[in-house]
């Protein structure tokens, strides 16, 4: 596998697990190439050079979008996290305070609770 970005070892890993790995370096690597295109059109001085690398920008954002919305269809933690946050107009921060949390649910149903920002718990 291309990826050395394990933590376990890769036999005891389902191959949803592994589709997800690869779903999610897919998305790194997207996002990456969204900041070094972003960076190359702050940089030149060329208009016509960063209209192009402009539209480059725009479809890995496409791309990254797609890797993202399949990932939200195979994890229902992340469809529930990101319909939370989303489209949202309120700062985010107080829109954590508002919602709560239902972290306690999704410990019930195997997640490892891991990246909550609720340290009181």
């Amino acid at each position: 596998m291309a990826s050395e970005m394990f933590h376990e070892p890769v036999e005891r890993m389902s191959e949803a697990t592994l589709d997800k790995h690869r779903a999610i370096i897919s998305l790194m690597e997207e996002m990456e190439a969204i900041d070094w295109y972003q960076q190359r059109i702050d940089s030149t001085q060329d208009s016509e050079l960063a209209n192009i690398l402009q539209h480059n920008a725009n479809e890995e954002k496409e791309h990254a979008a797609m890797v993202l919305e399949w990932l939200r269809r195979c994890d229902p933690v992340l469809d529930a996290k990101l319909r939370q946050y989303l489209f949202t107009t309120e700062t985010i921060s107080e829109h954590e305070e508002e919602e709560g949390t239902d972290d306690e649910s999704m410990m019930s149903d195997g997640s490892l609770n891991i990246g909550s920002l609720h340290g009181e718990k």
